[in-house]
């Protein structure tokens, strides 16, 4: 697989940086260290896919770090095809989808002079007419957030590593957050409280972890009743920034708990319909967390309520650092 290689040394063996870089990571801190990447194939390449590997490393005592290696690069090649359609569909559909919303406001727009100017009577089948209306300039919104909302996953599952992460301010994310949510939350008559700790940062990309967290935000809107509050806590747990939303809402049964994250999954198919929502909500909140070196978590009881968690490293984490030779290993001749 190319991530041995003959050393400077005769009779020595060289592992690749990544190799290098990854044992020492683990021989510094004692904890397991997984990773996914692609490698070119070297300089004799040519325009083959990358190498696709799994890598796990883990101390073995002594100062001995165990590396296992694993060839993944034929599903990382259809995860690519798999990519690229979607991005390349949704990309074209989004055309003819903005058309039909323009399409759908100007006939809006036509009956109300219509019926509004007394050119006709307010019959039945203007009635109707109104009300087909108001359905294509409803679905095709929802459809225009479908594309866009698939865009961003693509990107997302791209496994592209954050080139330089930038530290983020908490506070500004939570105001960023308030202001993408407040009329959703106004509509159904919903109080979003903010507590916990001030003046904390996060890294990575702040429009990403903005999205994330209003994906939250938006999901627990959706799924609580009028009138109840959604709470907004933030809180320092060690080297991660906990940032937990928690409704008052209808809740998930504990079979569908571990599958929520899954895209297009619906506990309620129903609900998601009244809702509006496409099903990809909660996927891209796992991809942001994930591709940030963090996680998010659930905690839910049907009927009383949920708290999501979304927990992000309070510093740069390892997995964004570059792959520089920091801990060199040579190995003693083999045999």
């Amino acid at each position: 697989m190319g991530l041995l290689r003959v050393g400077t040394t005769p009779g020595t063996v060289a592992a690749h940086p990544i190799i290098r870089t990854l044992a020492g990571q683990v021989r510094r801190t004692g904890v397991r260290r997984e990773v996914e990447l692609d490698l070119p194939r070297g300089r004799d390449g040519g325009m083959q896919d990358p190498l696709g590997v799994h890598l796990r490393a883990m101390g073995i005592g002594s100062g001995y770090v165990a590396v296992e290696a694993a060839d993944v690069t034929e599903s990382h090649r259809v995860a690519r095809v798999r990519r690229d359609f979607v991005a390349n569909v949704s990309h074209e559909l989004k055309t003819p989808i903005g058309a039909l919303q323009l399409l759908a406001e100007a006939l809006l727009d036509a009956t109300d002079r219509t019926i509004g100017g007394g050119t006709v009577d307010p019959s039945e089948e203007w009635a109707a007419a109104r009300r087909f209306a108001e359905r294509i300039h409803h679905e095709s919104t929802r459809l225009g957030k479908l594309v866009n909302e698939l865009l961003e996953l693509t990107r997302l599952q791209g496994a592209e590593p954050l080139p330089d992460p930038d530290p983020v301010a908490v506070d500004w994310v939570i105001a960023e957050v308030l202001d993408r949510t407040r009329t959703a939350a106004t509509a159904r008559g919903i109080s979003i409280v903010v507590e916990g700790d001030r003046e904390l940062t996060v890294y990575g990309s702040d429009s990403q972890i903005a999205t994330a967290v209003s994906n939250l935000v938006e999901n627990a809107i959706a799924y609580s009743g009028e009138g109840t509050t959604v709470t907004l806590a933030v809180r320092r747990d060690g080297d991660h920034i906990e940032i937990a939303v928690t409704d008052q809402g209808i809740g998930i049964a504990p079979d569908d708990v571990n599958r929520i994250f899954e895209r297009f999954y619906r506990t309620d198919q129903a609900r998601s319909r009244q809702t509006g929502g496409t099903g990809l909500g909660l996927a891209i909140v796992k991809h942001i967390a994930t591709n940030h070196g963090g996680r998010v978590e659930v905690s839910s009881t049907l009927g009383g309520g949920s708290t999501f968690t979304l927990r992000l490293p309070a510093r740069p984490p390892d997995a964004f650092l570059p792959s520089a030779p920091s801990v060199e290993i040579e190995t003693d001749p083999v045999g």
